[in-house]
């Protein structure tokens, strides 16, 4: 009974500091990057990339994880509806790419290509704040020298003072609690792997420069 009240205790002191870590603004709403990734999932995240890129904050605008049946005229005319900000058609063009990612991790893998692919240094990340942080997560894990700078956009809903007593609030909120858990542990085991690797990988060249260095006294030997 400890050990589950324990765990309770935990769990619910976890989500209060992660709904605590939730961002209440974009902190830094000036500078300039190589290019804006915007995480669909809700209008107010493609409106607030499309002003961002007419504004000149990046010169390219990838959209990663739209659906397979939507093409980028139908994204770019729901903005338009909606009353967002729309580049002109040469930018569109030129300047603007998709992908067809289907969850978080998708969209930090098939994002994580394309910025190798054009050598970007930099982004500035749009989604909705709830999500922010588990997609930082996925993304620096996918590209870990790679400056993100975080442009949180906000729902209506998670603007409600009182979410914490609208059940359906509370339910997304506890939703991207336990997937942002989970993006948690996959980072731990994936750095556990990585300084495995990078261990063995030491070992490996110690055993190799060991041989070496006997192999060369064993040749001193024979000549004298």
């Amino acid at each position: 009974m400890h050990a589950v009240l324990l765990v309770v205790a935990a769990w619910f002191f976890g989500l209060l500091i992660f709904a605590a870590s939730i961002p209440g603004k974009v902190r830094d709403p000036e500078t300039k990057t190589d290019a804006i990734v915007v995480l669909t999932g809700g209008g107010e995240r493609l409106s607030e990339a499309f002003d961002l890129l007419s504004r000149g904050l990046a010169p390219r605008l990838y959209i990663s994880g739209i659906a397979s049946n939507v093409d980028l005229n139908q994204v770019a005319s729901k903005v338009a509806e909606a009353g967002g900000t729309m580049p002109d058609e040469a930018t569109m063009k030129c300047c603007v790419t998709v992908d067809r990612a289907q969850n978080t991790v998708g969209n930090a893998v098939e994002s994580a290509q394309w910025i190798t692919g054009q050598k970007i240094a930099s982004i500035r990340l749009v989604t909705a704040n709830y999500h922010m942080n588990r997609s930082l997560l996925e993304f620096r894990r996918a590209l870990p020298g790679l400056q993100v700078v975080p442009n949180p956009v906000f729902p209506p809903e998670i603007r409600d003072a009182y979410w914490f007593v609208k059940p359906r609030i509370l339910a997304l909120l506890i939703n991207e609690y336990h997937k942002y858990l989970v993006a948690v542990a996959r980072a731990q085991v994936w750095t556990a792997q990585m300084a495995t690797h990078s261990a063995m990988s030491s070992v490996r060249s110690s055993i190799g420069n060991l041989m070496t260095s006997v192999q060369s006294l064993l040749a001193g030997l024979k000549r004298s």
